[in-house]
């Protein structure tokens, strides 16, 4: 197994995880359960949740998740423009696919689930007890329902990265710059000249350009990011994954090191994935998670 992961590539982070995750594959049952009574009797118990929620998640919150048919903005796929390449090609357009995200999760609000999460991690910190959020998301609903410990493994729309001295800033203008004023419509028909570079976010520090702070399409994830990671995955005692199919790696690749922990999955649909879980919740996370991670008649008041 060490060595398959060599060949394509994968990180040691990422191969122990691959490994661990086949060994978990046999030792979960191919049936989870759907018994909130059960799962509550584990939440009761735990003491370092930790919850990974993907971009289905914030499709209930009304964010698009660009994927299949109609996830199309104007003609492209998300990928054509998610990389280093399209920006290094046509940086105008990739600034106004992303001051199009910004603007429309900025309209958007933090749904039952983000809520939910919020509000069991600042119920159970008052018990000396953790919950942790490692999302995909780019975002940041999560940190606007109020969780305080979120992971984003994937970057934030609303960080950029100068792209000569490598600063990483927070920017919350809507838009960024003026020239992105009334640009980034998804209308196929579209049209507009290139934004001028120099027109373009700036550095504050260096005034060079700078880029959206996301991890594109070919690029690795933060290391200090994946260490915090693996520091919660350590200690976790309670899995849950929302709204993501758990399939696509790294993400896919991130579960508790002791196989004996439970695990629980809250989706729409069953996903390729779900056998490998104790627990699978079907229907919108917004109805389902609130249910199970909410007071529990043990805490105290």
């Amino acid at each position: 197994m060490k060595y398959l992961c060599k060949l394509i590539g994968l990180s040691n982070f990422h191969s122990r995880y691959l490994l661990r995750t086949a060994i978990q594959v046999k030792m979960v049952s191919p049936r989870p359960s759907s018994d909130y009574a059960t799962f509550r009797e584990y939440f009761q118990k735990a003491k370092h949740i930790v919850v990974m929620t993907g971009a289905g998640c914030s499709a209930e919150s009304g964010i698009p998740t660009f994927r299949g048919a109609g996830g199309l903005w104007r003609t492209y796929r998300a990928q054509d423009l998610a990389s280093p390449t399209a920006f290094a090609d046509n940086p105008s357009l990739v600034w106004e696919f992303y001051s199009h995200r910004r603007e429309v999760a900025a309209s958007k609000e933090p749904n039952k689930a983000h809520i939910a999460i919020a509000e069991c991690e600042a119920r159970l910190a008052r018990q000396g007890r953790t919950v942790v959020v490692i999302t995909q998301n780019i975002d940041e609903l999560h940190r606007r329902a109020g969780s305080l410990k979120v992971l984003e493994i994937h970057g934030s729309l609303y960080k950029t990265r100068c792209t000569k001295c490598g600063i990483i800033l927070s920017n919350y203008n809507n838009p960024i710059v003026p020239a992105l004023a009334g640009r980034g419509s998804p209308d196929p028909n579209a049209k507009g000249d290139r934004i001028p570079v120099d027109d373009l976010p700036r550095c504050g520090e260096c005034s060079a350009l700078t880029r959206p702070d996301v991890v594109w399409f070919g690029e690795p994830l933060c290391p200090d990011t994946l260490m915090e990671i693996e520091k919660h995955l350590e200690k976790c005692d309670l899995y849950l994954v929302v709204g993501t199919s758990s399939v696509v790696y790294p993400a896919a690749a991130f579960r508790p090191y002791d196989s004996k922990v439970p695990t629980a999955e809250f989706n729409l649909e069953d996903t390729p994935a779900t056998s490998r879980f104790h627990f699978h919740f079907k229907g919108p996370a917004g109805e389902t998670l609130p249910k199970a991670i909410e007071r529990h008649p043990s805490e105290p008041n």
